[in-house]
């Protein structure tokens, strides 16, 4: 038997032994474009590396083990780095990276749902020992071309719904959302108005279910004037609170999706010259180091986001050394933080 065949579990039939050179025939280039697409460097027409990687995934090729592994970094690739909530999620992700003598490198899409084609490239050249997608979305392909190089990836709070094939770690928001709304209505309050957050992202449309369920629980008329969405910063929830409290019969009370849309809700409050909780109570979400030094001092739902992030990375490690997740999908519980932002309606 020559080195480039190998005959199957019953020694009947021979048949070719994948490599570099047998992937460059079958595609029709030559064996540098093949490891061009391999080690994810540019040079290689878009058609070409797709066929490439096609082959690649349909004979089942791996990399040979080299002298040199993964680079040692932990990448991250963030939706959007704007907010205190993405920086709790970096401190649990480098809890874990730190203790494997890891970096943590951190990329920013400002806002997209899917990375572009140059992030790929430069992920795949760097070869990191795995990538967490925090609320960001990457393309069947740019999946696959991450499998073909057996770089593990994970999704911390999805946008959408999380795919079997990805494990996800996310926190109970339907159960936070329901939390919420449940503590105002044992506080009295029966006209709750709620700002969620963009309808596209899967947390803001558990959470708003959540909120939409207590209100059921407890038979209290539903009122659509009282349901709004905004941005998930404190200009959204001021806009949306102050359009609320315009209303001629304004709410006593607001559920929130995020701490920040919580604070512009409390600064709509000052401006229509509303105090907070006397004539308003305002519940946030997340529970971020700032919801205790606001003033008041917020009511929120504790999100655990360092834990959120350690478990990702925690994920990341156990598929990189070989072994699989026992589960694909993770959620934390959420808690209910009372503070000084919610109290009983006036009589």
């Amino acid at each position: 038997m020559t080195a480039t065949t190998r005959r199957d579990q019953s020694g009947a039939h021979p048949r070719r032994e994948i490599t570099v050179a047998r992937i460059a025939e079958l595609a029709g280039v030559s064996a540098p474009t093949v490891s061009k697409v391999i080690n994810g460097h540019p040079g290689v027409s878009a058609s070409t590396r797709r066929r490439v990687e096609e082959l690649i995934r349909q004979h089942g090729w791996q990399r040979r083990p080299e002298v040199t592994g993964p680079a040692a970094i932990l990448e991250i690739l963030f939706q959007s780095l704007d907010s205190l909530w993405a920086l709790e999620i970096i401190r649990g992700v480098d809890q874990v990276a730190r203790t494997h003598g890891l970096a943590v490198a951190m990329t920013d899409m400002r806002g997209l749902h899917t990375p572009p084609p140059a992030w790929t490239d430069q992920v795949l050249a760097r070869r990191p020992v795995g990538v967490i997608a925090v609320s960001a979305n990457l393309s069947e392909r740019q999946r696959a071309q991450l499998a073909s190089r057996a770089i593990p990836l994970v999704a911390l709070d999805p946008n959408g719904e999380p795919s079997h094939r990805i494990p996800s770690v996310g926190a109970t928001n339907w159960n936070g959302g329901l939390t919420a709304t449940r503590h105002l209505l044992e506080l009295g309050h029966r006209r709750i108005a709620v700002i969620g957050g963009p309808p596209a992202l899967l947390c803001c449309r558990a959470r708003l279910d959540g909120h939409r369920a207590a209100i059921d629980a407890a038979g209290v008329p539903v009122d659509p004037a009282l349901v709004r969405h905004g941005p998930l910063y404190v200009h959204g929830g001021l806009a949306e609170a102050q359009e609320l409290l315009a209303l001629p019969e304004p709410p006593t009370a607001i559920v929130t999706a995020n701490d920040l849309q919580a604070l512009g809700a409390c600064q709509a409050a000052r401006r229509a010259g509303l105090r907070v909780p006397e004539d308003l109570s305002v519940v946030g979400f997340d529970d971020l180091p700032l919801a205790q030094w606001s003033d008041p001092p917020l009511t929120t739902i504790s999100q655990p986001l360092v834990k959120m992030g350690s478990t990702a990375a925690t994920l990341i490690m156990s598929i990189a050394a070989g072994r699989p997740p026992d589960q694909h999908r993770i959620e934390l519980a959420t808690s209910l933080i009372v503070r000084q932002s919610t109290a009983p309606p006036r009589s």
